[in-house]
């Protein structure tokens, strides 16, 4: 028994104990915090000039629920903390390494297919979230107590959720044993989405908005406003093939446009 307890707590002085699991968790927390508190605090002083590019007309909840966004953001942290601590013995056996780099080609193709296996596998989590009543209402209700999104509020869940997000995030790095620093990239884009997702403004300088099968902030602001639909992460070709976009986000953007001289020429969803 005391070989079995001291081969377990040597997996722990494993250096790849700190650089995997413990600074993949870090640095998703500092990236998510880096990219959302600025876009935060724009929603919380709203200013004149970026009103015509809100997405909802109603006002952003940012003083209501930005210290619990901070109370979440720490309990879900330390709840993935203890789940990690938990699985290392489990993620050890993974083929992440840090050899060496890899071509830049290899970081594509690999970051690529992340986000697609991400997105296909967060689409049915999220739908089954709303679908079953149980968990929508024990769970995943957490998250939508905010029906007009600043971006702090990507990380505003129910810690299980929170660890089932994490999860399917590290299923196609696992899956393919890439770089360690593949992963860090990876867990940092996935953070700028989670963060765009709920900006709350639809700017068009927005650089996110022109990569591909991504829409911005729009999407996911919809699915806030209007509940059911819009379930996809960032590429939203999966609602478009399951039928299950939200009818006044393909109005809006069939009607969309861009202000000029300071005035919105869109309409903007509402809150029910």
């Amino acid at each position: 028994m005391t070989e079995f307890f001291q081969a377990w707590l040597a997996l722990y002085q494993d250096p790849m104990f700190l650089k995997f699991p413990l600074a993949t968790l870090a640095l998703s927390v500092g990236s998510f915090l880096v990219i959302a508190l600025p876009w935060t605090l724009l929603a919380w002083i709203d200013p004149k000039w970026a009103k015509p590019y809100k997405i909802q007309s109603k006002p952003f909840q940012v003083a209501k629920y930005f210290w619990p966004n901070v109370a979440r953001i720490t309990l879900n942290s330390l709840m993935m903390f203890l789940v990690l601590v938990l699985v290392w013995p489990i993620l050890s056996l993974s083929n992440i390494h840090t050899g060496p780099i890899p071509s830049w080609y290899v970081w594509v193709f690999q970051i690529v297919f992340f986000l697609i296996i991400d997105d296909f596998l967060f689409y049915w989590m999220h739908r089954y979230m709303h679908e079953n009543k149980w968990v929508l209402r024990h769970i995943h209700s957490v998250h939508h107590r905010i029906k007009n999104t600043c971006a702090l509020d990507g990380n505003y869940f129910h810690w299980v959720e929170f660890v089932l997000i994490g999860s399917l995030a590290m299923l196609g790095p696992i899956l393919l044993g890439c770089h360690l620093y593949v992963l860090y990239a990876w867990i940092i884009i996935r953070n700028i989405e989670a963060a765009d997702g709920h900006a709350g403004y639809d700017f068009p300088w927005n650089p996110l908005r022109f990569l591909p099968l991504y829409d911005g902030p729009v999407y996911h602001d919809f699915h806030h406003a209007r509940f059911k639909g819009n379930y996809a992460g960032a590429l939203h070709y999966v609602d478009r093939f399951y039928g299950t976009y939200i009818k006044e986000y393909l109005e809006y953007k069939k009607n969309h446009s861009y202000p000029q001289k300071g005035e919105r020429e869109l309409r903007k969803p509402e809150t029910g």
